[in-house]
């Protein structure tokens, strides 16, 4: 089913984001966290995708088709494009398809030293536009809810959202962000632009100071005072951290929920705990 169809659904939209494993005895094993992953019925699962060669990549579709064959779940494949030219794009598109997976997430993908850009595509929103007209595949694209930090501006980057549905994004999945108010603030700028398509807000549990302090530079979410207390607090103590981050995590989640969005993503970071713990919490909500 594509995720248009789901989204058009009456009912509230839970996904969940996972990356495939760099090792080999990895991929093996990751059976055991799919298995729980779906155990809990999500609408979708994301399956991230690797920049430079083909052998991650293969890796992501392999798993997108595992999950849709062995586990009855909808896969997205996330494709990025900053690396690769029209050839891949063409290439990754047909392996997509011919392992029977309906969604695509399309992707600039992360400037990489060791995967330099080809100069063909340079913003997702090129990549759209590429591959609308050659493939039926159900198209998502990404948003920043508190700017991407390319972007000059909030008015750039709604204006770049805006290119990106133009040219066929028909579901939007947000980046992590820490402070709702955030979130509510950019879909409300979002539709006044015209932006009319479903957005669905991306939640990551806080597991480890370093990990969130990472994402934070990456992606340029900003910590709530509140927030910033609870690693103060408990960054050195990994399962006080785990707890307070799950519940911080719930109670987005369940304001998210009250106040109507479109869906829930989760990053999941391939740890099933999280997702259990999440989906206990909201189980009478959601």
């Amino acid at each position: 089913m594509k995720l248009s169809q789901i989204y058009e659904q009456d009912k509230t939209v839970l996904s969940f984001e996972i990356f495939p494993p760099k090792h080999e005895e990895e991929l093996n094993n990751i059976d055991a966290t799919l298995e729980i992953l779906c155990d809990l019925k999500p609408d979708y699962i994301s399956v991230t995708f690797g920049a430079g060669g083909s052998s991650n990549n293969n890796k992501t579709i392999q798993i997108a088709r595992k999950i849709k064959e062995q586990y009855g779940v909808e896969p997205v494949v996330h494709l990025t494009c900053l690396s690769y030219d029209e050839h891949e794009i063409d290439e990754f598109v047909k392996q997509i398809e011919s392992a029977g997976v309906e969604n695509i997430l399309a992707l600039r993908g992360d400037v990489n030293p060791n995967a330099p850009s080809k100069g063909v595509f340079n913003h997702a929103s090129e990549l759209i536009g590429y591959i609308r007209p050659k493939t039926d595949l159900c198209i998502a694209g990404a948003c920043y809810p508190e700017c991407h930090p390319d972007s000059r501006d909030k008015v750039e980057d709604i204006r770049n959202l805006r290119k990106k549905v133009d040219a066929g994004a028909e579901v939007l999945l947000s980046q992590l962000f820490f402070e709702n108010d955030h979130f509510y603030r950019f879909v409300e700028e979002a539709r006044i632009a015209g932006i009319d398509v479903p957005i669905t807000p991306g939640i990551m549990p806080c597991l480890s100071a370093r990990t969130i302090n990472r994402m934070v530079t990456t992606c340029g979410a900003v910590l709530p005072e509140r927030f910033r207390k609870i690693i103060d607090r408990y960054g050195d103590k990994e399962e006080a951290l785990f707890d307070a981050g799950m519940a911080y995590a719930t109670s987005q989640i369940i304001d998210l929920l009250t106040n109507g969005c479109d869906g829930i993503h989760l990053y999941t970071m391939n740890n099933p705990v999280v997702a259990g713990r999440i989906c206990e919490g909201i189980k009478n909500i959601i």
